[in-house]
This record gives structure tokens, C-alpha cells and sequence, in this order.
């Protein structure tokens, strides 16, 4: 049928368009947020992309429902715009048959969508917590970038060195400047290599450097010239992961009777029929009123995105608090969704309504007079 090809083809369109912006939009974010991380020493660059890939994951489900709502909005709204709407209805296309077309271009994006949310999201969660159980188990001199000052809270150092032989191991050129301990301690050496002993432990030798204990002008202060020096490679230990309520599995949670367990999955269902509901209330609400605007209905959209996505976050609240049960705190948001998206579609489809009176009746003309 031409009306769902034209439809299904503009959709698909202006669905790859939006998500190609929203996904740059969330990178961007995301990197700025990880590059700060790695320049305060909190992260290091190898762990960059794959922590970039696990918390894409965490904010996919949202990112999809913002597009399908988007894509629907201003796809419909073009057509308003253009008059093409109107040659639709003239056709004899109601305002309801565009609902099965648009709930199959949206059935992908649903499926996504609860994938995501009930399984890829948390899943990436925890891996994203493991990884970072694995950057900060490994040792020291692991982390270390030559030309870099690398700050490591573990064991209270800043480390800098110049550089390292790729084939000989020799480190040129280190500094070494102990932090939060009452007493300063500086090392530098002209060299250092890595030496390991028969049962296992590693020291970095450091040759040719300077000691410097105290605070300078104290005196305690004490500097003293080594020929070699043994630090030993403290071996990290890889810390237990605590299990939390966001990276559990949707299975756990519905076998849980806890508040904060009930809050999350609410919170998993919850963006599912958010995403079903602002598609099809993105139906009444493209509609173009020439005489108030051609964005007043974008900033309507907008407004009431937000009045939904906040209510989800109260209630989810609400349910940990134990203030609400769990079936009537998923009914409350969703429910007022459904009664509104019904309401917008009844004044759309009816001429007239509430605020769109038919005229009053006009009184028959009085009869003629007759010629006598």
C-alpha cells in the first residue's frame, strides 16, 4: 500500500538520522567524561574503549525510546506541515490508521528495547564493575606511560619515568614521591630494572639516585645518595565484587520481595511501556495548529517527556521508600499515559469537542405572506 511504504520509508529515514545524532551526542559525552577520569589517574587508557562500550550499553534503552518518540513526532508532524496529513484524511484514512504502521516500524526498536533493559543493560553493569576490579588489581609498573606523572592512591606514590627499554627492561630516569604520609619521601634514580626473586616477589632496583626523608628546613631531613635500591612491587590484590541491586539480574529481582529490588524492576519495565506509550501519544501530538505556531507541539512533546520520565523517577523512589506497592506504582505513570493518549485521540478524531462547539441552531425563516 502506498501510504505505509511512504510512511515506513520516511520513518526509517528520519529513525537513522536521529539515532546517528543521538549516539554522536552520547559518545561525545561519555569520552569527555572518561578522558577526565584517566588525567586525574583514575583511569587508565587501555581501559578507555572498553568502558566507553559497557556504559553505551547502560544508556541504549533510553537513547532508543528518545528516537522512536522523536522519529514518530516529527515525521507526522512534517506531514501536518506539508498539507500531506490532510490528503490522508481526505482519502479516507482516519487519524487511528496510522497506529498499525506506526506500532510495526516501532516493533524493532520495543524488542530492543526490553532486551536491553531486562538483560544487556545490567549485564554491561557488571562487567563494567569487573573491568574495573581488573585495572585496579594489576601492579604499578603496569600502569605506567612513559613521559606521565601516574598517581597511585593504593599505595600512596606519584611515579614518573622518562623511558623504557623495550628489549632490556631498563627504566631511565625514574622519580618516585610518596603522598598522604606524615613523612615526605623523594626517590630518584638515573635507572631502575625489574627484578624478580625465587619465590615470586617482585623489586624495582632503582641505580646511581638520591633519598630525600623529611620536610626541608626540618631536622629530620636527610638526603641520601645509593649506588642501588630495592622497592618492592607491592602484588594488588583483586577485590571481591559487591553485588548491587542495578546489576542484578531481572530473574533476581522478581524473586526478591525487597523495596529496592521491587524499585528496580519497576524501573526495568517501566522504559519498555514508556517507549510503546510515547509512540503512540506522539500520534495526537503532531498535529500543527498554523494559527499557535509550528513548534507549540514540540514544546508540548517535550514538556510531557519530561513530566513522564520524572514521574517514573518519584515512583521508582517512592517504591524503595516502601510508599507504594509495586503493581499499583507501575499502574499510577503508565495508566495516566493510556488515559491521556486516549483523551488526545478522541479530540483529535471528534469535530466537535470541548473546546470546538457546533453552531447553534438557526430558527426557520417565518412564512411568507400570502397575496389576498
Amino acid at each position: 500500500m502506498i501510504f505505509r511504504r511512504s510512511l515506513i520509508r520516511e520513518l526509517t529515514i528520519n529513525a537513522a538520522g536521529l539515532f546517528a545524532v543521538a549516539l554522536a551526542i552520547l559518545f561525545t559525552n561519555l569520552i569527555l567524561r572518561l578522558l577526565g577520569r584517566a588525567a586525574s589517574g583514575r583511569l587508565d587508557m587501555e581501559g578507555l574503549f572498553p568502558m566507553l562500550g559497557f556504559y553505551a550499553l547502560q544508556y541504549l534503552h533510553v537513547l532508543l525510546a528518545i528516537t522512536l518518540f522523536l522519529t514518530v513526532l516529527l515525521s507526522l508532524t512534517r506531514a501536518y506541515r506539508d498539507s500531506e496529513m490532510i490528503v490522508w484524511l481526505s482519502a479516507g484514512q482516519p487519524l487511528v490508521s496510522w497506529g498499525r504502521p506506526l506500532l510495526g516500524f516501532a516493533a524493532p526498536f520495543l524488542f530492543a528495547i526490553v532486551a536491553l533493559s531486562l538483560f544487556l543493560t545490567p549485564w554491561a553493569l557488571q562487567q563494567r564493575l569487573q573491568y574495573e576490579k581488573q585495572l585496579e588489581s594489576r601492579d604499578e609498573l603496569s600502569m605506567l606511560a612513559p613521559g606521565l606523572f601516574r598517581e597511585f592512591k593504593r599505595v600512596g606514590l606519584v611515579v614518573y619515568i622518562e623511558s623504557i627499554n623495550p628489549f632490556t627492561g631498563t627504566i631511565k630516569n625514574v622519580f618516585l614521591q610518596s603522598i598522604d604520609k606524615p613523612r615526605s619521601e623523594t626517590l630518584s634514580a638515573q635507572s631502575a630494572i625489574v627484578e624478580t626473586l625465587p619465590n615470586g616477589d617482585r623489586f624495582l632496583v632503582m641505580s646511581q639516585g638520591n633519598r630525600n626523608v623529611g620536610t626541608p628546613g626540618e631536622a629530620d631531613y636527610q638526603i641520601v645518595e645509593f649506588e642501588q635500591l630495592g622497592r618492592r612491587i607491592e602484588p594488588a590484590e583483586a577485590e571481591a565484587i559487591e553485588p548491587t541491586i542495578r546489576g542484578a539480574s531481572t530473574l533476581e529481582l522478581m524473586k526478591s520481595d525487597d523495596a529496592p529490588e521491587a524499585a528496580e524492576l519497576f524501573w526495568r519495565l517501566s522504559i519498555p511501556i514508556m517507549a510503546l506509550m510515547l509512540t503512540l501519544m506522539a500520534l495526537p501530538l503532531s498535529y500543527v495548529n498554523p494559527r499557535m505556531g509550528r513548534s507549540f507541539n514540540l514544546l508540548a512533546a517535550v514538556l510531557l517527556y519530561l513530566i513522564y520520565s520524572n514521574s517514573l523517577n518519584i515512583v521508582q523512589s517512592m517504591i524503595a521508600q516502601e510508599k507504594l506497592s509495586f503493581w499499583l506504582g507501575l499502574l499510577l505513570p503508565h495508566g495516566t499515559a493510556a488515559l491521556l493518549i486516549g483523551l488526545l485521540l478522541h479530540h483529535r478524531t471528534q469535530i466537535y469537542t470541548l473546546w470546538r462547539r457546533p453552531p447553534a441552531d438557526i430558527p426557520p425563516p417565518p412564512p411568507a405572506a400570502s397575496d389576498s
